[in-house]
């Protein structure tokens, strides 16, 4: 069994089995009837031919639009901040002067300017962006309700055969400071969790846990222990039914496929890319998380999320955003470079968002007290407009979905919910956005409540 214990992250300002799963209660099948149970059943079973990965880079705690995707050069100056915008290589596209070298590949990549969900609440925006569902998530009641978009995949895909995990998260898995929080599997099981490689990248001395052999122990020692596992396991289990044996023997499979197989090892050791390729992505933890998701997708993750964390700019956005936005700018450049040189740029999904946005209107760096008091001005929170990155994967590169109004307070033209950017990501993936799922009560549930996919990008 796999265990990784990568630290804690900072708070932010809002201070199930298989088993069970796949049972059918008498009651869930009077009341949706055999016939969508079976349908539910069958379509939960389905596996996803798509060869198709994807990158989520996760920025937690929430980006504002106005200071990156979505300027407003005309507003009052108050809500247009503080940078101009600059022209990319899409005529009539401009982003942020501090991403640069994003524009040079912006052909590359879409925005979607017209995403909201209506709630500034951390949790309540991360279940949203993570699930596509709100279930009554939020501040209060934190606690996870629903399985992550990267867990969905990951069962999908549990019968393809990798040495890498299906599903990993890179160096963590954090939404709002919960691990794994609104990543995890919930109800599919903690074996659809991601693995989290916890450490630095950057560090000269990364490693990932739980890949190496144990002293004196080698390969064919190891496949006599799982010899002596599969028989002690002929020891009947009817008496266990919380389902966490079936969670303990994936997770025993992948420790075997780790550490016997080269293949997953080297996924892992950055040590292997050479020194102008590290640079392209940024020697700093944020570029070289996102250099060893490149790695692990190209060895065979289905899903890959990277954790920039740290976005809570209530007050000095100015300070925070000068030394986040270049960071992100050659993570992302990078990624789409070196996925086009390698030629799996059609063949791997990039999506970088967070749970919210922030205000539109710049505050006065007080946060309830005099002006100033807490630091220069900053943004507080926003779900009723943000922003969504996409490219690669058979997104269709150069464009601008949607628009807000003039203040950048809500959507003005083609409104998008959280449901459809899942949609489209499942349609990249080859994945039905109309699947089915059964809840703990034998229910069929769609995971989307609106599985329209954004038409345009595909």
């Amino acid at each position: 069994m796999l265990r990784v214990q990568a630290g804690q992250t900072g708070r932010y300002c809002d201070g199930i089995s298989r088993r069970s799963f796949v049972q059918l209660g008498v009651a869930g099948m009077a009341s949706v009837g055999l016939g969508g149970v079976l349908r539910a059943r069958q379509e939960s079973g389905s596996r996803s031919g798509s060869k198709t990965s994807a990158i989520l880079i996760w920025l937690d705690g929430g980006p504002g639009h106005m200071d990156m995707y979505d300027m407003k050069p005309e507003a009052p100056v108050e809500y247009r901040g503080i940078w101009r915008p600059i022209p990319t290589n899409v005529p009539g596209m401009e982003i942020s002067e501090l991403f640069p070298r994003q524009a040079k590949v912006a052909d590359k990549f879409s925005i979607v300017r017209s995403l909201y969900h209506n709630t500034g609440d951390h949790f309540a925006g991360g279940h949203r962006m993570l699930t596509s569902k709100n279930m009554g998530v939020s501040g209060g009641n934190t606690a996870t309700k629903f399985p992550s978009l990267g867990s969905l995949v990951a069962f999908q895909r549990r019968q393809r055969a990798s040495t890498v995990p299906p599903y990993v998260s890179v160096p963590v898995a954090s939404s709002i400071g919960l691990r794994p929080g609104y990543f995890g599997g919930h109800m599919l099981g903690v074996q659809y969790d991601p693995f989290q490689t916890g450490g630095d990248p950057n560090n000269a001395k990364f490693e990932v846990q739980n890949l190496a052999l144990a002293k004196g122990l080698s390969v064919d020692r190891l496949g006599d222990r799982q010899d002596l596992l599969r028989r002690l396991d002929q020891i009947p289990r009817q008496v266990e039914r919380s389902g966490q044996f079936d969670a303990l023997d994936r997770f025993d499979q992948q420790a075997v496929s780790f550490v016997s197989g080269e293949q997953a090892r080297n996924a892992f050791d950055l040590s292997r890319e050479d020194e102008a390729t590290r640079e392209l992505y940024g020697r700093q933890t944020w570029g070289q998380s996102t250099l060893l998701a490149r790695r692990l997708v190209e060895a065979g993750a289905s899903f890959v999320t990277v954790h920039f964390g740290g976005w809570d700019h209530h007050w000095n956005l100015q300070s925070g955003m000068e030394n986040y936005l270049p960071k992100v700018d050659n993570a992302v450049a990078g990624l789409f470079t070196d996925l086009e040189q390698r030629g799996i740029l059609d063949s791997t999904l990039v999506i970088l968002c967070g749970e919210f946005s922030r205000t539109p209107r710049m505050n006065d760096g007080g946060n309830g007290g005099p002006p100033l008091s807490k630091g220069t001005p900053g943004r507080d929170h926003w779900g009723n407009s943000m922003f969504c990155l996409l490219g690669g994967g058979g997104v269709r590169g150069g464009q601008i979905v949607g628009s807000t109004n003039s203040r950048g307070e809500s959507p003005a033209t083609r409104p998008v919910r959280p449901d459809n950017i899942h949609a489209t990501i499942y349609r990249c993936l080859g994945i039905d956005p109309t699947l089915h799922i059964l809840d703990h009560s034998g229910r069929p549930t769609p995971v989307l409540e609106d599985p329209s996919p954004i038409d345009e990008l595909l």
